[in-house]
């Protein structure tokens, strides 16, 4: 048999996943636990998740703080210490926050978990936020934004946050040297005891693990107090801006930062999935007309993408890309094209299939290993979505038609309702 490389080879269609149920179970102290137990690897990963976001400060750039203070020093060890115990036993810790929420992790071989469980009690338990450590991370922390605020980029992250949110709101605050600099123990310490210490959170644990490791994991942290009174937050209403744009000169700058964008929903909205699939087609992936448009025929850029980021209580659409000066009118008059092709032609069935497999693709390509799968439930059990939400998630994207989109683009797309911040000049 002569292979024809003229033929592209056949594919199977993906209309629907099979994920594996996850179990709740409930400690001695009332913290939830949910097991996505994936037996093929002996490995596990064990998350606390806290409501200790940026939401949750009094004090500008606290909850990143405190997180990070968590594994540099404890009433029992030193932060080598912490760091040479776990690389003893295999295990890896990551410490996050975000906007909503934060996370402590710990990545292990499920045999090690009676030896690491006591470690993350510690940190969760015994921080003790040294002065030297603290002022160390700062320092760390302000090198990094000092040289973050030299790029173009993310100079233009920054204030199309701000401009859709507002500086002093938590989804548009962004860390700044002059806060940072200011920043005392006392307020990262005030900071942990009012969201972190003895209050309540949800543990997520992933992979190779069963009944066996929910009784470890109850005995050492189902013990601990859970303080569950009300806990005072810095959220603040996103303001209404004055709808111009924002240009940040740079007249040394040989490049210019484009986002363009708005306020949006979040992943409960009824038009969630078709605001999905039409960023998609207009710049959600390589193919997209974003990319055709600007990279390949113009030449402009090396990229340009488009993105629905989704929070909590809130969310947003945004494009961005880098372009020479001289092409950002150019470009932005490009993007607003295909934003009213997309608002007055109706796609074609074969570009939307195209669009809509890779979506599908993407999506189950996503869920490979145990983590992966967990973090995709996390979404559905920390922002209250319908537990259907994931098996569902193919058919609702392919339920999606042209006329949908055509709606989609002209109700959240529309001329005026976007947003622009250009960093470089014009």
């Amino acid at each position: 048999m002569v292979l024809d490389r003229k033929q592209p080879p056949a594919f199977q269609v993906i209309q629907e996943i099979q994920l594996p149920a996850f179990q709740t179970h409930t400690l001695d102290n009332g913290v939830l636990l949910n097991l996505v137990a994936i037996p093929q690897q002996p490995v596990l990963r064990i998350e606390c998740i806290f409501d200790a976001g940026t939401w949750q400060e009094q004090v500008p750039g606290t909850s990143f703080f405190a997180l990070k203070m968590l594994a540099e020093g404890t009433a029992g060890r030193s932060s080598a210490q912490i760091s040479e115990y776990l690389d003893s036993y295999g295990a890896f810790l990551e410490l996050n926050s975000g906007p909503d929420r934060a996370s402590v992790v710990v990545y292990c071989l499920t045999k090690f978990l009676p030896n690491v469980l006591p470690v993350l009690r510690e940190l969760l338990t015994e921080p003790t936020f040294p002065q030297k450590e603290l002022d160390d991370l700062r320092n760390i922390t302000l090198q990094n934004l000092r040289v973050n605020y030299e790029k173009n980029a993310y100079v233009a992250g920054v204030l199309f946050r701000e401009k859709l949110f507002g500086p002093h709101h938590p989804y548009g605050r962004s860390q700044r040297p002059d806060v940072i600099e200011q920043l005392t123990r006392e307020s990262v310490v005030n900071f942990y005891e009012r969201s972190i210490q003895k209050r309540p959170y949800r543990l997520l644990l992933a992979g190779q693990a069963s009944e066996n490791e929910v009784l470890l994991i109850n005995k050492e942290l189902g013990q601990l107090p859970i303080d569950n009174g009300d806990v005072l937050t810095g959220g603040a209403p996103a303001i209404d801006d004055d709808g111009l744009p924002v240009l940040s000169e740079k007249p040394d700058s040989i490049q210019s930062s484009i986002r363009l964008g708005r306020r949006l929903f979040t992943r409960s909205h009824p038009d969630f999935f078709k605001m999905l699939v039409t960023n998609e087609l207009l710049g959600g992936y390589f193919g997209s007309r974003l990319m055709k448009n600007i990279r390949e025929e113009k030449g402009f850029t090396y990229g340009i993408s488009s993105n629905m980021p989704s929070f909590r209580r809130d969310g947003y659409f945004i494009i961005g890309t880098d372009v020479n000066k001289e092409n950002t009118q150019q470009t932005l008059d490009e993007i607003q094209k295909e934003i009213r092709i997309l608002q007055t032609e109706a796609v074609p069935l074969e570009e939307l299939e195209t669009v809509q497999n890779f979506m599908a693709g993407e999506f189950v390509g996503s869920l490979n290993t145990p983590f992966e799968i967990a973090d995709r439930y996390k979404v559905i059990l920390l922002d209250g979505l319908p537990v259907d939400f994931l098996t569902t998630y193919i058919e609702r994207l392919r339920a999606v038609t042209p006329d949908d989109i055509m709606e989609t683009a002209n109700n959240y797309l529309a001329e005026g309702s976007l947003r622009e911040v250009v960093v470089g000049g014009k």
